[in-house]
């Protein structure tokens, strides 16, 4: 009888792990394709201000002072 339990039990928990994984996979199926048709590199609407000036990069008379400043500011 305590084998049977046993064996019971390990069923058990197979089925809370298997239910509780597809929960969590479907979940995450959901999350991905609720954000699957968010664009936030579109051009932004309305009265919009541009804040960062991003310098010309292939522009060879920088100095490599300024670059480097401006890769460890920006990390581009």
């Amino acid at each position: 009888m305590r084998g049977l339990r046993v064996i019971f039990d390990a069923v058990w928990v197979f089925f809370v792990f298997m239910g509780c994984t597809l929960v969590f996979y479907y979940g995450i199926l959901w999350v991905s394709e609720e954000y699957n048709d968010y664009h936030r590199y579109d051009e932004p609407e309305g009265r919009a201000v541009k804040v960062v000036h991003q310098p010309n990069i292939e522009d060879s008379t920088q100095l490599p002072l300024s670059r480097l400043s401006y890769f460890l500011i920006n990390g581009e």
